[in-house]
């Protein structure tokens, strides 16, 4: 069915998958770069990174805005080296933090509690904006995240913002936590979803907002292959102009 699309001939765009946390987007984003044969970057998982490098440093995070105003949150964020490297195993790309891969302890709750104020700080924000963008910068990306489609790459030729019912958010959270064996609650998992969707939304940098341009999809009684064949759709929509 999709036979055209990987074509090398045809043109590359940057897709943006942007919404609430736990309702989809990185399983939908990676779906759709392994179906392209496109970079997937989890820009979150970006954000997850420098909260999981301030926390192991033993650096307050309270404090990050007051160091911000004088100078030495940049001492720190010059130490901070992110990149991603393709796990073989399931073709997937996976973060690295200074060199060292942390897939699986950006997603502990620790990191999960923190890392929305360590995204409100403007500083920070603009240090992976840039990376962000220049992983980009070339074209056939899918990057998933809150700002994509507005900040990062506001003239990208396809955005999508996904959103579901909070229970259902919640609930799948929960299940891949404990398939991670990482121990928590459904009610603590429905409250940091909770208290994400709040600051996410009302932070004065870059808040979480469906771009004028994007494609809601609602994800709540979708499937990974249900999500992904609307993804695929609008794609050849786009690809076709």
């Amino acid at each position: 069915m999709y036979a055209s699309v990987f074509n090398p001939s045809n043109k590359r765009i940057t897709i943006a998958v942007d919404g609430y946390s736990s309702c989809g987007k990185s399983t939908l984003a990676k779906a759709l770069a392994k179906k392209l044969n496109y970079i997937f970057v989890d820009s979150g998982a970006m954000y997850r990174a420098v909260t999981l490098y301030f926390i192991e440093n033993n650096i307050p995070i309270s404090t990050l805005q007051s160091e911000s105003d004088n100078g030495k949150l940049k001492g720190y964020l010059d130490n901070i080296k992110i990149s991603f490297e393709k796990n073989q195993t399931n073709n997937s790309y996976e973060v690295c933090l200074n060199g060292r891969n942390v897939e699986k302890e950006i997603r502990l709750m620790n990191v999960s509690e923190n890392v929305s104020l360590v995204s409100t700080i403007k500083s920070i924000r603009q240090k992976l904006v840039q990376l962000q963008q220049d992983l980009g910068k070339n074209k056939g990306v899918v990057m998933d995240g809150r700002d994509i489609g507005t900040v990062v790459f506001p003239n990208a030729e396809l955005k999508l913002f996904m959103t579901a019912d909070i229970n259902e958010r919640a609930n799948r959270r929960f299940n891949e936590l404990t398939h991670k064996g990482i121990k928590t609650t459904l009610e603590e998992v429905k409250e940091n979803i909770n208290q994400r969707d709040y600051d996410d939304t009302h932070r004065i940098e870059s808040p979480l907002v469906q771009a004028t341009d994007a494609i809601l999809i609602d994800n709540t009684f979708y499937n990974e292959e249900q999500s992904l064949q609307v993804a695929m759709d609008k794609f050849l929509e786009v690809i076709k102009k």
